[in-house]
């Protein structure tokens, strides 16, 4: 195909960055050489950054990056830098703290004006094109006129930038009590929407860790009021048109606040965290809808973000192409009343009241996101119609109209493999895997597993970030070691074999070597192997994803158990006590952060199964949530710290211990379950 326009990005490897090489803008991907020409022309930089599923990107893109006009004044008066920020979450974070502290807010697109070496003097997320040049403009002048202006705003910029990041030592005595945990919940609940599940807020994320965390503490402390809260908000949440009741699997978030309209991009991260949450909600509940959105939502990851080598990808776009070929967000999953009345023929009415076809589920330009309102049984009710036959006509429609839509123009794919991103997506296969039973679940998580040993692992101790066409060209982030950490503890609690817990045990001495910094006891998000940015960031507070900081604060805990290891223990307390000051008055911040403090302040089992049936043993167990618990095992015998001289050839014996204690070991699982709090 011939473009009238070829930057330098045309030799990357990430969909984001391709998507912008043939602009007239004369973009050039961050690194030496674009910062060298900078300093070496005394030229501003334009740093922007994106990712690939993000609609305003593309309607920036389109205004402002697609028109030489525009183009001929960036090209002219800047360095043009363009940033995936999924590829180099380093230089968002950076540059996304800058922009908070300018202006109160942040987003994507992420547009920053640098000084030569970096060091930002003025930005803003999206900018109308008019807006964007008229700045463009003033910012070139005061660079050729008073530079001094622009180099002093710098400076004080860098300070607050570097300030961000500045974790405080407690001085205070360790104390995690329960009633820190209550205070901070109490204070939390004050914002939820009980009628329609979440946040009184708009737009309304999912925050899947936000929910684990209330699940667990609503179960551990018998709070028949918070649970009923966190599975109204599932329910809501998976009624509404964030979830895709054709294909499965969850947009990112609703830009109302009945969960409604979607921003309809699908990230993996989303989806992967809420296969976890769903599969617990399900063990707790029973609710045989969470098991449906459960496998609804696996069968499209599987469908549509995965790969030949068992790999995920990140995401699919927002937009898509309209039947007249227009890009257009969401156009991919709406439905107009003709179409449906046309597929469905007789079934159209039960199906518009079962969807909502109706002022409760219209969008806009004659279009309808599906939505629920009404469980099966009031379905069946109010309609006459006996609840198998119903079920039976919901997966029918579901078939005819996931065929119907396969023929549209699909949504584009970031096909690009993210180590962090992949990692959150097998511990939702194993999540799965553990409630469910399914086989297929592990294998793929396996397969997932093995593809990150074989691919993105080097000599047992350090990652790559990324993963696209055979090739591997970022270095690790601590987000990629804490989640892969996590990940293959987790396989290991699930298949008992050791080779992963020795992987995560081999990772997590690299990230202390690498990342980790012993007078504030918190990790860098960056390795000290990497070129400097003009700040380290340090990650600690929890957002869709969880701090990596919070992730290895629970790995350190799990490890200590696992090896022995007392320091890795100690640290994970400082860790928590550090950022224990910020937690009550911003709790949903830190919700992994609280997730691990119940580790601490309730009892925390070590459940170890040894003996030739330890693989059924586990099963049943598993058919039980028990959040404050890890588990080992081994149906040989074996020098593992948690089960040396515990095997016997005779019988498969549980032991239970807690503080240093255990209980005498038994046979009955049932057994162990009495001996629980």
């Amino acid at each position: 195909m011939e473009h009238e326009y070829t930057n330098d990005l045309i030799h990357e490897t990430s969909p984001y960055l391709l998507q912008h090489a043939h602009n007239p803008v004369n973009w050039k991907p961050w690194g030496e050489k674009a910062l060298d020409q900078a300093k070496k022309e005394n030229k501003l930089i334009i740093v922007s950054i994106g990712y690939a599923a993000c609609h305003w990107c593309h309607v920036m893109e389109h205004e402002s990056f697609e028109d030489p006009k525009v183009a001929e004044i960036m090209n002219t008066n800047f360095i043009n830098i363009k940033v995936d920020r999924e590829e180099r979450p380093d230089i968002d974070q950076v540059y996304m703290n800058a922009v908070q502290l300018m202006t109160g807010s942040g987003g994507w697109p992420l547009n920053m004006i640098t000084l030569p070496d970096g060091r930002p003097v003025w930005g803003g997320t999206y900018f109308p094109k008019g807006n964007w040049v008229d700045a463009l403009k003033q910012i070139a002048g005061l660079h050729e006129k008073q530079p001094d202006k622009l180099v002093e705003y710098a400076d004080k910029l860098e300070q607050g930038i570097k300030a961000v990041d500045v974790i405080d030592v407690n001085t205070n005595e360790i104390n995690f009590e329960k009633e820190f945990i209550a205070s901070s919940v109490k204070e939390w609940s004050a914002n939820f929407d009980h009628q329609k599940g979440g946040t009184k807020r708009v737009p309304k994320f999912m925050m899947p860790n936000n929910y684990q965390f209330l699940l667990r503490y609503a179960y551990q402390t018998n709070d028949e009021e918070l649970l009923a809260f966190v599975k109204n908000t599932l329910q809501k949440i998976s009624y509404g048109g964030v979830y895709d009741h054709i294909g499965g699997g969850f947009s990112r978030y609703s830009t109302d606040d009945k969960w409604h309209v979607p921003h309809f991009e699908k990230m993996l991260y989303d989806n992967a965290q809420l296969v976890s949450l769903y599969s617990d909600a399900y063990l707790i509940t029973k609710d045989p809808w969470f098991k449906t959105v459960v496998y609804e939502t696996l069968d499209f990851v599987s469908r549509e973000l995965t790969n030949e080598e068992g790999a995920f990808y990140s995401s699919l776009d927002a937009d898509s192409n309209t039947p007249e070929g227009e890009l257009e967000e969401g156009a991919f999953y709406v439905w107009t009343k003709e179409e449906l009345k046309k597929l469905l023929e007789e079934d159209y009415e039960l199906f518009s009241s079962y969807y909502n076809i109706n002022a409760y589920g219209f969008w806009e330009k004659e279009n309808y996101v599906l939505i629920r309102k009404d469980t099966d049984q009031k379905i069946s009710d109010d309609n006459n119609i006996n609840s198998e036959i119903l079920a039976e006509k919901v997966s029918n429609w579901k078939k005819v109209l996931l065929q119907e839509r396969e023929e549209r123009s699909r949504p584009r794919l970031d096909d690009k493999t993210l180590t962090s991103w992949n990692a959150l997506m097998l511990k939702g296969y194993l999540d799965a895997y553990r409630v469910f039973g399914e086989k297929a679940f592990l294998n793929a998580a396996i397969k997932n597993a093995t593809f990150i040993t074989k691919n993105q692992l080097q000599n047992n101790q350090s990652l790559f970030h990324n993963y696209k066409n055979g090739k591997s060209t970022v270095n690790g982030y601590l987000e990629d070691y804490a989640l892969v950490i996590e990940a293959f503890i987790v396989l290991y609690q699930n298949t008992f074999d050791s080779e992963w817990l020795d992987i995560a045990n081999q990772l997590t001495e690299y990230t202390l070597t690498h990342f980790f910094d012993k007078t504030k006891n918190i990790f860098y998000f960056t390795s000290d192997e990497d070129p400097e940015l003009i700040s380290r960031t340090i990650e600690y507070n929890d957002n869709v994803i969880p701090a990596s900081n919070s992730i290895m604060g629970k790995n350190l805990f799990l490890l200590s158990h696992y090896y022995d290891r007392s320091d890795y223990k100690e640290i994970s307390e400082k860790m928590l006590h550090n950022i224990q000051p910020q937690i009550e008055s911003y709790a949903s911040g830190y919700s992994n952060w609280l997730d691990l403090m119940l580790n601490f302040s309730f009892n925390f089992y070590e459940l170890v199964i040894v003996g030739n049936d330890a693989e059924n043993k586990l099963k049943e167990l598993n058919q039980t949530y028990i959040p404050n618990k890890l588990l080992a095992g081994s149906a040989s015998d074996s020098d593992q710290a948690l089960l040396k001289n515990r095997f016997d050839q005779d019988r498969t014996l549980i032991y239970t211990c807690v503080n240093n204690a255990c209980k005498f070991p038994v046979e009955d699982t049932n057994e162990v379950l009495k001996m629980i709090d």
